[in-house]
């Protein structure tokens, strides 16, 4: 088990399996009733988000493109248990407080060097923690 400090930006507590993504994520490029990234370029095409603490460098496309994806897949229980991003943008922090998603930002570089995909992992907002399991 390690643990990494990070900063709180939506409150919650989260345990699953991390996914990562090199490329700056669009929640409207995920189809809403399977989790799963229908972006043609992008590095997790054809990979489910669903459940999943989803962790990536930027949010990408317009404000309503952006929450209107990530409400979909809340209304269709599709979506990250939890997210850890590098740099958080107005829209991905009033959208993930709205949907009652953890958000966190600022991990510990060690975090990044450490973790990898698949691994089961606990975001505790409240606590400004991730924990590798």
């Amino acid at each position: 088990m390690k643990e990494f400090s990070c900063h709180k930006i939506s409150e919650g507590l989260a345990k699953g399996e991390i996914l990562i993504s090199k490329d700056d994520f669009c929640f409207y490029l995920v189809d809403p009733k399977t989790g799963i990234v229908i972006e043609p370029q992008h590095c997790l095409y054809g990979k489910s988000i669903a459940g999943k603490i989803l962790v990536f460098p930027n949010g990408k496309g317009s404000s309503v493109v952006q929450a209107d994806g990530m409400y979909q897949l809340k209304m269709t229980g599709m979506e990250p248990k939890a997210m850890i991003i590098k740099n958080p943008d107005t829209t991905l922090v009033a959208s993930a407080i709205i949907m009652e998603t953890p958000l966190v930002d600022k991990a510990e570089a060690s975090f990044y060097e450490t973790v990898n995909d698949g691994d089961l992992a606990e975001v505790d907002a409240a606590r400004g923690k991730i924990i590798i399991l």
